[in-house]
């Protein structure tokens, strides 16, 4: 994935689409793609583990927002018990997550969710992402919500809207870009 190289100012602008669910989807759920595939709570993960999976997923699309967080404040967040890490596995290997965030009454947000570069495309993406919304369901919440960026993956917006959410709201921010912070190191390049 090819980003516009570093603003001088040491900014990047992004849009911000904002997506919701107000009752639960009333089709059938997906069946798995594949055989082999686990989805499991990593109930109370390590930090070490949770940066594993935010990073490696997170690298192509800038993720930055939790790699500015020093280990203490990242593990209030994903050991809160209100927060709910699942982890897609394919045949023992980690392949993705969907996080959970219920700390809102009423309310849960799909906060982060991802595949492993190496099992993008496999189909496995609306697999995890519907198996994430009927797990959201089942704790009865009036809301779902999501928001997905332009520097997100070119499919999550529109996955998004296949699964059921709606756009709520819509908004350009200009906001450090985490490449500038040195968030991110320079990949090298192949011979």
């Amino acid at each position: 994935m090819e980003h516009p190289p570093v603003r001088a100012d040491g900014k990047m602008e992004s849009t911000i689409t904002h997506l919701e669910m107000s009752a639960p989807p009333e089709v059938l759920p997906l069946p798995p793609p594949r055989d082999g595939l686990d989805i499991e709570q990593a109930v109370r993960p390590t930090v070490s583990f949770y940066r594993y999976l935010y990073d490696t997923i997170g690298e192509d699309w800038l993720w930055g927002d939790r790699r500015k967080l020093d280990d203490a404040a990242l593990a209030a967040i994903v050991q809160h018990p209100a927060v709910e890490v699942y982890v897609l596995w394919v045949h023992g290997v980690p392949a993705g997550y969907a996080e959970l965030d219920g700390r809102i009454p009423g309310e849960i947000e799909l906060a982060y969710f991802g595949l492993v570069p190496e099992f993008i495309g496999r189909k496995l993406g609306p697999y995890l992402l519907d198996w994430a919304i009927r797990t959201a369901w089942a704790r009865d919440p009036r809301r779902l919500w999501v928001h997905t960026c332009s520097h997100d993956h070119p499919g999550a917006l529109a996955m998004y809207e296949r699964a059921g959410f709606r756009i709520f709201k819509r908004e350009t921010v200009i906001e450090d870009d985490p490449r500038a912070l040195g968030l991110f190191q320079p990949k090298p390049r192949a011979m």
